[in-house]
């Protein structure tokens, strides 16, 4: 999916979640008129399910608002959306006048919310429990983009800069083996072959047939405007183990993929313009709340291999 296509749909997303945020604290905030409004105030459960509902909601809002890429979330809605018009339905089939009116009411607005959140959700295409994450991230580099090449088709130097590549073991020319360093400490490996190579300009790349990790990538340089460095920008596709849902639960912890390949670029470019990568030794990769207690005064430290 191309990057204006994705604005297009996180736009909304990101309008579903302040909906969201504003039926979260109402139903927070006001239970009993709520329960009084949907017709269900004569129910004893409906004490329980109102306040769920609206906490509900405000998670839902806090990952559409806090997430950079929130369109595959909306599907969290749509199976919030089918809870509430099948309690609904069952409140208004129990009721007789006013109070079936107004459950008839609140069913039918739910029903109009959730066409929304559907068709939101159905423009993105992506579900949360998707296993393939593609990922993008540029950067500019103050050096020439023939030697910004030239560092990067070296792939024993990779390691240098991305923290979690223990190794890279060039077999011939095109041929490559890989290790890496996978969040719960326990090494994964994988055979690479480079499928593109445009000296100066497009390095590209995919695991292996049969290899238990399915990856590729690519990665571009262009000159900066005004001759000003080296535009570099990659973009990778692999599997997650547990989909774009595991990715976004381990935000907080500064775990998530696309934050790392952001912090392997600025390492990348420190590199290349200062020959060391400058970080908080013991330092987070990433912004997560955890690796933030363990920041330290920032010091030249090597990462993955000697700089």
């Amino acid at each position: 999916m191309n990057d204006g296509r994705q604005r297009k749909t996180d736009r909304p997303a990101r309008a579903l979640g302040w909906a969201g945020l504003g039926l979260g604290a109402a139903q927070l905030a006001a239970p009993n008129a709520v329960r009084r409004i949907t017709g269900v105030d004569d129910s004893a459960p409906a004490h329980l399910l109102v306040p769920l509902a609206g906490v509900r909601e405000l998670c839902q809002a806090a990952v559409l608002l806090g997430s950079r890429v929130p369109g595959p979330w909306v599907w969290t809605r749509v199976a919030g959306d089918a809870a509430d018009l099948a309690v609904l339905g069952l409140a208004a089939a129990r009721r007789r006048g006013v109070r079936r009116r107004r459950a008839a009411v609140a069913t039918a607005a739910v029903a109009g919310i959730a066409a929304v959140d559907l068709a939101t959700a159905l423009r993105r295409g992506r579900r949360p429990w998707d296993r393939e994450l593609l990922l993008h991230a540029a950067i500019t580099v103050r050096r020439p983009r023939e030697e910004v090449y030239r560092f990067w088709r070296d792939l024993a130097n990779l390691p240098r800069f991305t923290s979690r590549l223990e190794s890279v073991t060039v077999i011939d020319d095109r041929h490559s083996h890989w290790a890496v360093r996978g969040p719960s400490g326990r090494t994964v490996e994988w055979d690479a072959e480079i499928v593109e190579d445009r000296p100066g300009e497009v390095i590209a790349w995919c695991s292996s047939r049969g290899t238990a990790v399915t990856n590729s990538g690519e990665v571009r340089f262009a000159d900066a405007p005004g001759l000003q460095g080296t535009e570099v920008r990659i973009r990778l596709r692999y599997e997650l183990p547990y989909g774009a849902a595991g990715a976004a639960l381990a935000r907080p912890l500064g775990e998530h993929p696309e934050r790392h390949v952001r912090d392997d670029l600025r390492r990348f470019k420190q590199i290349m313009e200062t020959g060391e990568v400058l970080r908080a030794e013991g330092g987070p990769e990433g912004v997560g709340a955890i690796p933030r207690l363990r920041r330290r005064p920032a010091q030249p430290v090597t990462t993955g291999g000697t700089p």
